[in-house]
């Protein structure tokens, strides 16, 4: 049926899961939005989206709400401006909510897959994650059926026979390149990263100048292992190259394992029918418990802020809700409890062209602890790396501020002796 038939079976209210990332589908969320005066107190919930400003209008107030599980640019204003709501929630305890017991019990969810094969499954494709428990879950699945959408194997499939509608369709999937250029400050944080990456790791890296300058910088180590929520083209090129084989996994071994992919059409076709990629939910795939069970695992993780005591800023600046906590501490907590695992803050030292230090001696008013300062281990910036574990505030507070721009390390010592860190 059409998008706007489809739209027509969802409730007037409840609560209904939308696919996200690279898996958004797109006309339903369109058909979603033009509809949304008929709506008389429909929740959307979604993570990470790239076109959700048609379920956001003003006009919509009261009609339709967006619940952000993590807050993208499409919704960020709105959850400034009350008109959505967001969540914060690990990653991975999303898939619990959906239960029918849990606190965000489903009335529909909205996804994109590929078209069925001969015995009636469809692929996920490139969104699996937390979407796994929506399609699960719901009592009414409705699926875009797009032949451009990747078939991925692992716990990716869904039977014709669990969806009560098919919206026929034929677009790209949204394409994220990764960032090629490498400013000094990026290039020299890269090196502190990778420097920490060994033969034989397992390493999560998500999409970005540093992820990907870190990754362009591991081309020769050997036997690496692939294990991350976020699977883009820079852990592509280290499959191909026959860099990351994942021959000494101890789970999934010789396979690269993730819940969602995110790249360019490179990466989309490199998944597609692909035996070496396993597509999990983030149930699994982000379980501390999972993660630490790959011996050097190495988490690369970013940040807005952190204190002299270790604490991480992540999803907000000041009280205003930025992105969310999304995978980061599951993934350094995971990665703190592997045997030579390395869990990495990365960050610049400095915001908005030198003139804001990132290196705080307390965060701003209203800024969300995402990572505790007991999770913190190994901080790096463009001036060097420093592991946190085991050290008291005060060598805390001198390791961070070594790291600090040169520009902020007079002044960050100053108020680091006032507030009796040393």
């Amino acid at each position: 049926m059409s998008p706007e038939q489809a739209v027509a079976l969802l409730p007037d209210s409840g609560r209904v899961a939308i696919g996200a990332n690279a898996g958004e589908p797109r006309d339903l969320v369109r058909a979603l939005g033009e509809a949304g005066p008929r709506f008389t107190g429909l929740e959307v919930v979604q993570v990470l989206s790239f076109g959700s400003e048609a379920l956001v209008r003003p006009e919509l107030a009261g009609h339709l709400r967006v619940n952000a599980l993590f807050i993208g640019p499409a919704v960020r204003q709105a959850v400034a401006e009350q008109r959505a709501d967001y969540t914060p929630v690990f990653l991975s305890e999303v898939p619990a909510l959906f239960l029918p017991g849990g606190p965000l019990p489903l009335h529909a969810a909205l996804v994109q897959v590929s078209p069925p094969d001969a015995r009636g499954w469809c692929s996920m494709g490139v969104t699996v994650d937390v979407m796994r428990s929506a399609v699960d879950n719901a009592p009414l699945v409705i699926a875009e059926v797009n032949p451009r959408m990747p078939r991925t194997f692992g716990d990716s499939f869904i039977h014709v026979s669990r969806l009560h509608a098919m919206v026929p369709v034929d677009h790209p999937l949204p394409s994220h390149a990764p960032e090629v250029d490498e400013p000094t400050v990026v290039a020299r944080i890269a090196d502190h990263v990778a420097s920490l990456v060994d033969d034989g790791s397992t390493i999560q890296a998500g999409i970005g100048a540093i992820p990907d300058a870190v990754l362009r910088r591991l081309t020769d180590r050997r036997n690496l292992g692939i294990h991350t929520e976020l699977l883009g083209d820079g852990l592509v090129d280290l499959i191909e190259r026959g860099v990351a084989n994942g021959t000494q996994k101890p789970w999934w071994p010789r396979k690269a394992v993730t819940s969602f992919v995110l790249g360019t059409q490179r990466a989309y076709d490199f998944v597609d029918q692909n035996p070496a990629v396993e597509m999990q939910p983030s149930d699994v795939v982000n379980d501390p418990a999972v993660i630490a069970r790959h011996p050097k695992m190495v988490a690369v993780n970013s940040a807005l802020s952190i204190d002299l005591t270790g604490q991480v800023n992540a999803d907000s600046i000041g009280t205003r809700f930025y992105s969310g906590i999304g995978g980061q501490v599951d993934f350094l907590r995971g990665a703190a409890r592997s045997v030579g695992g390395r869990p990495i803050v990365a960050l610049p030292s400095t915001a908005k062209g030198g003139t804001i230090s990132r290196i705080v001696p307390t965060l701003a008013p209203g800024a969300g602890v995402v990572t505790s300062r007991g999770d913190v281990r190994f901080v790096a910036t463009e001036f060097g790396c420093v592991d946190l574990h085991g050290k008291s505030v005060r060598d805390r507070s001198r390791a961070l501020i070594s790291i600090a721009h040169p520009n902020f390390r007079d002044a960050l010592t100053e108020r680091a002796r006032n507030l009796g860190y040393v």
